[in-house]
């Protein structure tokens, strides 16, 4: 029973980019994008995906790399780790999100450590740079208190200028800086079962972020700030732009 251990949840369905982890990249999946930088960042911590189809199964395993099947009826990725956790039995639990194919040791590494703590859950975030991605509701925001718990994740702009509204530019946020959230979590196993058993919270519901289900539940999120790039594949215009970055 390995002690931590990084699962990354796959699911072959996506609304906005169908099939997308199955979707070559200079010929390979970007699911074994995915596997690769993982393995290349994090030798030494145990690997799994957690798969919704034989097809991603078949990909991950043919690659080398070790898939658990689990429910293609799960609501959510964390739903498919805590199933995918009975059968690794982890005592923490790395979630690496299948579409994030430059995720770095220095992450993992933060992760690992947070997770190792006082909070029962752990995430990263990364100061926005460009005012545009600011206002993409796409792109989750966070505030954090000064001892680096999360105080809540929206869609919408936070903090709010209540003086400057609409006209907030590049140089105001090089100075004010704001959060982006990146969809790297981590969990103590006893408190992923409890996360997947509660029931979805009202505040959850209205802005589609299952981590709020976490705080509305009274549950504290340790958080930390990497400086380290990402490129999130959610559509196929991301893909295009990691392959632009592979060069």
């Amino acid at each position: 029973m390995p002690a931590l251990a990084i699962i990354v949840p796959c699911r072959l369905k996506s609304t906005r980019f169908p099939r997308k982890l199955l979707h070559p990249i200079k010929g390979k999946p970007l699911v074994l994008w995915v596997a690769e930088r993982i393995k290349a960042q994090a030798p030494d911590i145990p690997l799994w995906f957690a798969v919704d189809h034989e097809l991603l199964a078949e990909c991950i395993e043919g690659a080398g790399f070790k898939a658990i099947m689990t429910d293609a009826g799960h609501p959510s990725g964390t739903d498919r780790i805590a199933q995918a956790n009975r059968t690794v039995r982890a005592s923490y639990v790395l979630n690496v999100q299948a579409d994030e194919p430059l995720v770095t040791a220095g992450q993992l590494n933060a992760l690992a450590k947070l997770i190792q703590g006082d909070c029962p859950m752990a995430t990263l975030c990364t100061p926005f740079k460009r005012i545009v991605d600011f206002y993409n509701v796409n792109q989750v925001k966070v505030v954090m208190s000064s001892t680096k718990r999360a105080l809540y994740f929206s869609r919408s702009r936070m903090p709010y200028s209540r003086d400057l509204g609409l006209t907030i530019d590049d140089a105001w946020l090089a100075q004010n800086t704001c959060y982006k959230h990146l969809g790297l979590y981590a969990y103590q196993a006893d408190f992923l079962e409890k996360f997947v058993a509660m029931p979805p919270g009202r505040l959850e519901q209205i802005e589609k972020l299952e981590q709020l289900r976490v705080l509305e539940a009274g549950y504290p999120i340790a958080i930390d700030v990497t400086e380290d790039p990402t490129i999130g594949v959610d559509t196929s215009e991301d893909a295009k732009k990691f392959e632009a970055h592979l060069g």
